[in-house]
């Protein structure tokens, strides 16, 4: 089991590596920045390429996501998604090998395009697909290939996002629903690898620069009045989001869905650079009070219409990051509001806040989201505060909804989007 978990961790450390930098050259070549002295990051290099670029690179995106999916559904063996491998008591099904690698390289050639899905389900894939291989090879009885399986989905996180702890807690917390000890010791050591391997190539960097953020009163009472709102919108996403994917375009239709989505989504873009990717380019704006309410309110509008119309489309990827995204502009929404009537609050600090709050309440992870934000930003440990006090007001709002709904919320799948647990 210890050999396990050194070479499940350095595996997908390596891959998670590969397909970081497969992202960053496809995203490159698709809108021409990384040149010495230019744009260095996604959203500045979109903001810099042509129109007729941006349109270019999205119509690229739609052709590859609609032809692509549609000849793995229609050639390749069906898709075992990491919850339905792991199994909730004992192992689950295989995964396919050959289908689930072109399926993840669909979803990082299509990100690095400008889908507005996330990229973070695709290095999981991997690292839970060598993982698979790892224990059958080690003769691991079934119930240690079940945790060998999960750290290999954790430690594909950790790799992408250098975030050891929330790959750790993601094992822990989304995939095996346990806090034993064998478990716990597996998880730690497979993220902690994972994360490190990557470090001689993509450098011991973290997500997003923040200046520094001080704790006031008024951030703590924002806190404490805008959880439950934050909570209570993430449950509304979360069921809208959850009617379209189970209206997914499948088989044929999903070329013609595909080839007008994207196309689409690419003239959106020439008046809103922010709005293609993953969502980094515009959680970085809020957290650096560079983007104004109006908008936040705006971005925020349409990155939900984009991100519907992708997955309507049967576009696959992650919610990770555009959920934070997500989480950070309503707060910057929010946050304007409050300023107008109370004692003000720092737009950045807030939406740090509310981004934490809203990914782990939409994805029922909380535990996982406050990790994530901490690594991802490597914020003081006076934050700590608002961020459990909000998270906290976020998850009550979630379950007042709930029981006023009658019913429990409904899920997106696991094996589409990665990024839910099986208990949500």
């Amino acid at each position: 089991m210890v050999v396990a978990v050194m070479v499940t961790g350095i595996l997908s450390g390596v891959g998670g590596t590969v397909l970081s930098l497969l992202l960053h050259m496809i995203q490159h070549l698709a809108y021409g920045y990384g040149q010495p002295g230019g744009p260095h990051t996604f959203e500045q290099g979109v903001s810099a390429a042509a129109p007729w670029r941006r349109i270019a690179a999205l119509c690229g995106a739609g052709l590859v996501a609609g032809v692509g999916w549609w000849a793995l559904g229609r050639f390749g063996r069906p898709l075992v998604g990491i919850g339905a491998a792991v199994g909730k008591t004992e192992l689950g099904r295989p995964m396919p090998p050959l289908s689930t690698v072109v399926h993840l390289l669909l979803q990082i050639v299509t990100v690095a395009l400008g889908s507005p899905l996330g990229r973070e389900v695709a290095p999981r894939e991997l690292g839970a697909v060598m993982a698979t291989g790892t224990g059958r090879m080690l003769g691991l009885v079934p119930a240690d290939r079940r945790i060998i399986i999960a750290c290999g989905a954790g430690a594909g996180l950790s790799a992408v996002y250098n975030v050891p702890l929330g790959g750790a807690l993601f094992i822990l917390e989304v995939l095996l629903g346990t806090m034993g000890q064998r478990a716990v010791l597996c998880a730690i050591g497979a993220s902690a690898i994972g994360a490190c391997v990557p470090w001689a190539v993509l450098g011991n960097v973290h997500q997003y620069a923040i200046g520094t953020m001080a704790l006031t009163a008024p951030v703590m009472l924002w806190a404490l009045c805008a959880g439950p709102i934050v909570g209570v919108v993430a449950h509304g996403v979360k069921r809208m989001m959850a009617v379209v994917q189970s209206r997914a375009a499948k088989g044929v239709s999903r070329i013609g869905w595909c080839l007008v989505v994207f196309p689409l989504l690419g003239v959106l873009t020439c008046f809103y650079p922010q709005l293609p990717g993953n969502g980094r380019g515009p959680m970085q704006l809020a957290l650096s009070d560079q983007m104004g309410v109006q908008t936040a309110a705006v971005v925020l509008a349409l990155k939900l219409v984009v991100i519907m119309g992708a997955m309507r489309a049967g576009a696959a990827g992650g919610l990770l990051t555009p959920s934070l995204a997500m989480g950070a502009l309503l707060s910057t929404v929010l946050a304007g509001v409050w300023n107008l009537f109370l004692p003000p609050v720092a737009m950045g600090t807030v939406a740090l806040l509310g981004g934490i709050a809203f990914l782990g309440t939409f994805m029922s992870m909380p535990l996982t989201a406050i990790a994530l934000g901490i690594e991802f930003t490597q914020m003081e440990h006076d934050l700590w505060v608002p961020v459990l006090l909000v998270s906290a007001g976020a998850l009550l709002g979630m379950r007042v909804c709930a029981r006023l709904d009658g019913q429990p919320a409904p899920m997106l799948r696991p094996s589409t989007l990665g990024s839910m647990s099986a208990r949500s």
